[in-house]
């Protein structure tokens, strides 16, 4: 696991340093300070300087690369990343992780470097040859694995489309991202048949129960050519999950994504997104559940109080920590420990 984390000169982020993280780690903040870009960086660094991360919609918040490319220029979005538009400055991400040690990435704007005969990613009709300005996203990517130079991939724009010019370095950890209503069925049916291929598919069904306690089972099937999870919630036919309501498919993109990244990191936008109060303790200890059984380590946003209450109550302070994102200068995250979290629920103070 991440014990700490340290991102400079990425969105709002000046100079952030994280300390003290855990198993579950809850960020709260106002709007605009910070706690989708923490998920973000986190995301890059766990991805070893892949530069395709560069055009990763979760990475760059869904952004357009079809026909309609050309009203937003690539440079000017991946200019967007550098805190302040500061692109004479690198975005550093730094962790100290628990079995990896140092993990280091660097991204800058900078002159190709790359191999010509490498083949461009083609768009349909894109009139691209107006946007390009000569610049690569440049990835710089060191860890203890790394004996000298740092591990080295670009992505650029180019009349034709994208070129990438990525390094062989493996992942050193699998992270997934869950944004708040966004998701593919097919790729939750896939997830649910790996894990039943491992014979771990009655967790999934156990963590469901939690909100429709009525749940009989949960199956992958096919309609329209499209697969799909249904559930058999006790009616003359089985339901697909998405009919059973946002917070049952919620939930199941949590714990599927768990299962997908064994060892890694977890990512969840605004938490709180269509779970009711009511099952809010039990998505919490389902959450824990898997994070144990998985070995992953979860970053979770909210505005959500009552879910910052919930989880003091949920986890041990040995599991537990939770942290305020704020924009006020030299204090880009502050950490609570849940004993303080309980403090100040029970007085009760404003610690969103």
């Amino acid at each position: 696991m991440f014990e700490s984390l340290k991102i400079r000169n990425y969105r709002v982020f000046d100079d952030l340093e994280m300390n003290g993280l855990h198993r579950v780690n809850l960020i709260a903040g106002r709007n605009n300070t910070g706690k989708t870009s923490l998920l973000e960086a986190i995301f890059l660094l766990c991805g070893a300087g892949n530069p395709r991360l560069g055009t990763n919609g979760n990475v760059l918040r869904a952004t357009d690369f079809g026909p309609e490319a050309n009203l937003r220029p690539l440079e000017i979005v991946w200019k967007n990343m550098f805190h302040a538009l500061d692109v004479d400055r690198p975005i550093e991400i730094e962790g100290v992780h628990s079995k990896r040690g140092a993990l280091k990435l660097a991204i800058s704007l900078e002159a190709w470097r790359g191999a010509s005969e490498i083949a461009p990613i083609i768009f349909d009709d894109a009139p691209m040859s107006q946007i390009s300005n000569g610049k690569a996203l440049t990835f710089r990517y060191k860890d203890r694995g790394c004996a000298d130079e740092a591990h080295v991939g670009q992505v650029r724009l180019v009349p034709a489309g994208l070129e990438v010019n990525r390094s062989d370095t493996p992942n050193p950890m699998g992270a997934r991202i869950v944004f708040s209503r966004a998701g593919d069925v097919r790729d939750d049916a896939a997830l649910l048949g790996a894990l039943r291929l491992r014979k771990h598919g009655d967790f999934l069904l156990d963590a469901l129960r939690i909100i429709e306690p009525e749940l009989a089972s949960v199956e992958v099937m096919y309609t329209g050519g499209t697969p799909m999870i249904w559930g058999d919630i006790g009616l003359s036919e089985l339901v697909p999950l998405p009919a059973m309501g946002e917070g049952m498919t919620r939930l199941a993109r949590i714990v599927l994504g768990m299962s997908s990244v064994p060892g890694g990191v977890m990512l969840v936008d605004e938490i709180e997104i269509g779970i009711h109060r009511s099952a809010m303790l039990g998505a919490w200890k389902a959450i824990g559940q898997a994070a144990e059984r998985f070995d992953v380590q979860v970053f979770a946003t909210t505005h959500s109080f009552e879910w910052i209450e919930t989880a003091v109550e949920a986890f041990t302070a040995e599991v537990f920590r939770f942290f305020r994102t704020s924009n006020i200068v030299g204090r880009g995250a502050v950490s609570h420990t849940p004993s303080q979290v309980d403090l100040a629920v029970r007085l009760p103070m404003e610690i969103r």
